[in-house]
């Protein structure tokens, strides 16, 4: 990993190395991609941020390969208790019970300067990766075959780096976005909070669970991360200055109405406007905004830094196949397609939770809290988190077939070597056809075309043995995971996209091969078209 060269063009440059720019970098890296990598600060940021991941961004985080990493940073998130006025439970998120579908805990916690560090170790084994650190960008130009972005060191030295595509991962005051002139519509949210990481030197002091606290008097969070860490989020109230808030003796204060503090150490601290936000246009051109740069989110349902790494993830794939030409152009443009709506429905999710902690009118809190409690004593609250994160409803899916948009489960399997994994860690991150049995995988008539497309295929059963052979690989699974889901809606073989989600099931051989030919049109190498079968606006 070294600085990048002047005279060379890159398949991708990226502008911000946060957590999200350093997925995305990952993700292209693996792939074999050139990719150089501009940063404006020099360090890993300080400050507190990101505290919550779900179990598809660690999926991903998996596939770039920290899975080893996770196992000993992460710690589960054991569900919240939504308190009213009077202390009383008024609302609850529990755990989602194993097996879990996508192999991870489905809510963890983790340290988010530590993953940063391990995203960035991890990038410096690829040598085409190019990272530039403490520079900025000043200037972007774009033609028919490549960007250019002019950056400026702190030295002064401009310096130009020239990339077929280039993608903006550089937060919520994105140089990118506002070079292409791109607006953010307002989803009409807008609060001021406080955000305190504490570390405790009695970790058995408290319930390791989260607590909202849904006071008018003044709405907070606690939130228990790994290890000693020890979160509190503080809603402002109307009229504090936001600036004077932050200074420590009224950090101090805030604190001690919510807890006995004498274990606390106060590691970090921030006052942050937490906003929704939507970008009205998510590419231009060779242009391509992600992360906060494109969309921010309340963090009420633990979703921002989460839906950056599906944007990574729903992107890497897609650039890689345009790339090496087993694609049309045009299939860029189902990432705007696919991800603003999902976005669209978290932010809203997210906004209707923050309403709930922060009514700060007594009244109507009063209320709330009535109409909640019915709720849930009736059983017509939903109480898993992770139900609240919607599938993909449009874009590269074959909409009408079976479990289309949905994401596919990752059980655990036996290897061939014998060892015990998660079934990704055996797969390309390709297209696969995943079946229940040998039988169905023998439905595909075109094999030739399938591998012409890397597309691999695993046959996924719950007894014998495993093996690798003639281009199928066949696994055993521990827990009946993929073949419960599979008898469930009636499936026998199942189309996956690189990022995991699906494009579609199938219960016959017609219906399969019909599939994997939607599937080839809609990649839209040749024509660049993609019909309306497929990609769907």
């Amino acid at each position: 990993m070294s600085m990048p060269v002047a005279n060379l063009t890159y398949d991708a440059a990226i502008v911000g190395l946060g957590p999200v720019g350093a997925v995305f970098a990952n993700l292209l890296a693996k792939a074999g991609l050139r990719v150089a990598v501009v940063e404006r600060v020099a360090d890993i940021y300080d400050k507190p941020r990101a505290i919550t991941l779900d179990h598809e961004a660690l999926r991903v985080l998996q596939a770039i390969g920290l899975g080893d990493f996770l196992e000993q940073a992460i710690a589960p998130h054991n569900g919240s208790h939504y308190l009213g006025v009077d202390g009383e439970i008024i609302k609850i998120f529990d755990p989602m019970p194993p097996p879990f579908p996508l192999g991870w805990i489905p809510n963890v916690t983790f340290v988010q300067p530590d993953l940063e560090q391990a995203l960035r170790n991890k990038l410096a084994e690829y040598p085409r990766v190019d990272v530039l650190l403490a520079a900025a960008g000043v200037a972007l130009q774009q033609d028919d075959d490549a960007v250019t972005l002019t950056v400026r060191r702190e030295s002064g030295e401009q310096l130009p780096i020239r990339a077929r595509y280039l993608i903006g991962c550089d937060g919520a005051n994105s140089f990118v976005r506002k070079q292409l002139d791109i607006g953010l519509d307002d989803l009409a949210f807008d609060e001021w909070w406080m955000v305190v990481d504490t570390l405790t030197s009695d970790p058995a002091k408290r319930p390791a669970k989260s607590f909202q606290y849904c006071w008018p008097s003044r709405p907070g969070t606690i939130v228990p991360g790994p290890r000693n860490l020890r979160r509190w989020e503080i809603k402002l109230l109307p009229g504090e200055d936001p600036e004077a808030a932050g200074a420590p003796d009224n950090v101090v204060r805030l604190l001690n109405g919510f807890t006995d503090i004498s274990d606390l150490t106060i590691w970090r601290s921030a006052v942050y406007r937490f906003h929704a936000l939507l970008g009205q246009r998510w590419r231009d051109r060779r242009v391509l905004l992600m992360g906060d740069a494109v969309h921010q989110t309340p963090p009420f349902l633990g979703q921002g830094l989460c839906a950056g790494i599906r944007d990574a993830v729903n992107l890497a794939w897609k650039l890689r196949l345009v790339l090496r030409g087993d694609a049309g152009e045009t299939l860029l443009d189902s990432y705007e397609i696919e991800r603003k709506p999902h976005v669209r429905a978290v932010v809203a999710s997210a906004k209707e939770f923050g309403k709930i902690i922060g009514e700060l009118d007594p009244e109507a809190a009063a209320e709330r809290d009535l109409r909640l409690r019915a709720e849930l004593k009736a059983g017509k609250a939903e109480t898993i988190r992770q139900r609240f994160i919607p599938d993909l409803v449009s874009g590269l899916i074959a909409r009408d077939a079976v479990l289309a948009g949905r994401l596919f489960v990752q059980p655990h399997v036996r290897a061939p070597d014998g060892r015990t994994c998660r079934l990704d860690d055996l797969l390309k991150p390709e297209f696969a056809i995943a079946t229940t049995a040998a039988a169905p995988m023998a439905w595909l008539s075109d094999v030739a075309s399938w591998q012409g497309l890397s597309g691999e295929r695993v046959v996924i059963t719950t007894s014998g043995e495993s093996s690798d052979a003639d281009g199928i690989l066949s696994v055993v699974e521990r827990d009946g995971l993929f073949a419960d889901w599979m008898r469930q809606h009636g499936a026998a073989a199942v189309i996956v996209r690189p990022d995991r989600y699906v494009f579609g099931a199938a219960g016959n051989a017609d219906e399969l091969n019909r599939l994997v030919g939607e599937l080839r049109e809609g990649l839209g190498a040749a024509p660049s078209s993609i019909p309306a079968t497929s990609v769907t606006s």
